[in-house]
Order: C-alpha cells, then structure tokens, then sequence
C-alpha cells in the first residue's frame, strides 16, 4: 500500500466517523453556509492577478514536519499583505497536521480572496462541510476517483457555489475529467514517488483545452519557474512549502511576488522552464 492509498483508507473511515456524530442539516444551518463564496476562477484571471495560491500547511508526508510554530490567522495576513490570488488551507490531520479550525480562522481574517479547503475528498459530506466552515473552493484528485465521483462531486460543490480545483497526474487521470470550463491543477509531484518532474506537468498542459484554467501545483521554488509557466498558459500557482518552511510565510511570499514583474521579458532558458 502507497501513501496515497493509505490516506485514502483512513480517510473513508475517518468520514464515516464523521457522519455519525454531525448531521448534514446542522452544517447547512452554520452561519458562513449563508455566505457567497468568493470566485477562485475571477480571482486567478482578472486583470492583474499574481496566480499565486499561497498554502498553510504545517506538515506533508514526504517533508514531515514544515512548520508547527506558524500562526494561521498571522501567516493570513502576511499573505493578504503580499497580494496572494487565493489561500489554499490543508484540514487533514492525521498526515498534514491540519484540521478544520484552520479554515475557520483563516477566514475570520479573510473576506476578499477565495480559500481552498485542501483535503482528500471522498464523501459528498466534506463539500457541504466546506461550505459550512466558509470554504469557497474544495479540491478532488483525480487519482483515486472515479469518473463518476469526479462528476458527481463537482456538480454537488456547483450546486453550492463551489469552485472546484481538479487534481489531475497524468493523461490517465485527465481522461476521467470533462474538460470544458474546468479549473485543472496540475501537481508536479508523483504522489506515489514524491519525484517532481515540471517538464512532464508542461507536456500534459498541452492537453488541456484553452477554456480551463491551469494551475501548477508543488515543486515551485523560484518567481523564474512562474514566469516560465506562464507562457505554457498556466493562470495558477500553487506553493506552500516555500514560503511554510521560513520563519515568515507572509515575507516570504511577499518577497516572492515582489520579483514577478522584474522577470518579464526573460528568456525560457533563462527562467529555467
């Protein structure tokens, strides 16, 4: 058994649990269920949008521990301050050391950018719970669901007003996604080898139809790789690590957006991509 797989199992059984000591009218009575959930489609495309989807996560299972001492409602901040498009909030955590109350948090603080609640879907539960603790975004990777998931998943996060951010890793897992108007991340990292390979997430870009969005996920270090990305169509930048693994998230990130510009003009070669 993979990682991925092992996350998945446990997950199931952690949702199960769930489901039988919170009942589904009681999330749809929460007070941020009412709420208008922020466009992350607007957020990444309008005129002057830096792409960047900043992350809070304390822990991975590839790096282990990243940061536990990092404040979410302070490294909110600090993202906001830098410009962010959007803030993607990890809640398992059992493997990421999140939890729900970080989405909470971080939007107690957050009125004007869309949050990912990031987190292995795998029941219909989890997306009217983010609702309810005031996500405007939920993730669903493609890897261990089904086409028919995928697509009932994604109608219900809709129905909701969800945006929603497909996870795909190769052209196996692209297949399963109806691509028409779709928000596509494409994730840098083999969730089974944890290797990053940024040639192969451009190679499966070109297989996506210009009316999705496409978002990079993992594995971006450096403002160059963005710029690189950027004229391979990707709208989205998905970073955590980088800018967690610092004593200030916020600086750095603001740090980060703050040599984009700079890097206009530069050659492919040049930014590394």
């Amino acid at each position: 058994m993979d990682i991925l797989q092992e996350i998945i199992a446990f997950k199931k059984l952690e949702v199960r649990q769930l489901k039988k000591d919170i009942l589904i009218k009681n999330l749809v009575k929460s007070p941020n269920f009412k709420r208008t959930p922020i466009s992350l489609k607007k957020a990444l495309t309008c005129l002057n949008s830096t792409g960047i989807i900043a992350e809070f996560k304390r822990q991975s299972p590839s790096k282990g521990i990243i940061n536990v001492k990092a404040s979410v409602i302070e490294v909110t901040n600090g993202y906001l301050a830098a410009n962010v498009a959007a803030q993607s909030v990890l809640t398992d955590t059992k493997f990421f050391g999140g939890n729900i109350g970080d989405v909470i948090k971080a939007r107690s603080v957050n009125d004007t950018i869309p949050i990912l609640r990031k987190d292995f879907i795998v029941d219909a539960f989890q997306i009217v719970e983010a609702k309810a603790i005031g996500a405007d975004v939920i993730l669903l990777i493609a890897a261990y669901l089904t086409k028919q998931e995928l697509k009932k998943f994604g109608m219900l996060a809709e129905d909701l007003g969800l945006d929603v951010l497909y996870e795909v890793h190769n052209q196996e897992d692209l297949d399963k996604i109806e691509l028409n108007n779709k928000i596509i991340g494409i994730n840098n990292r083999n969730l089974k080898t944890f290797e990053v390979d940024l040639e192969h997430s451009i190679e499966l870009a070109s297989q996506i139809p210009s009316t999705c969005i496409k978002v990079s996920e993992s594995g971006i270090s450096d403002p160059k790789i963005v710029m690189g990305l950027k004229e391979y169509g990707f709208k989205g930048f998905l970073i955590g690590e980088n800018f967690m693994k610092t004593d200030s998230p916020g600086k750095a990130c603001k740090e980060f957006i703050n040599q984009l510009p700079s890097l206009e003009g530069m050659s492919r070669s040049d930014r590394g991509v």
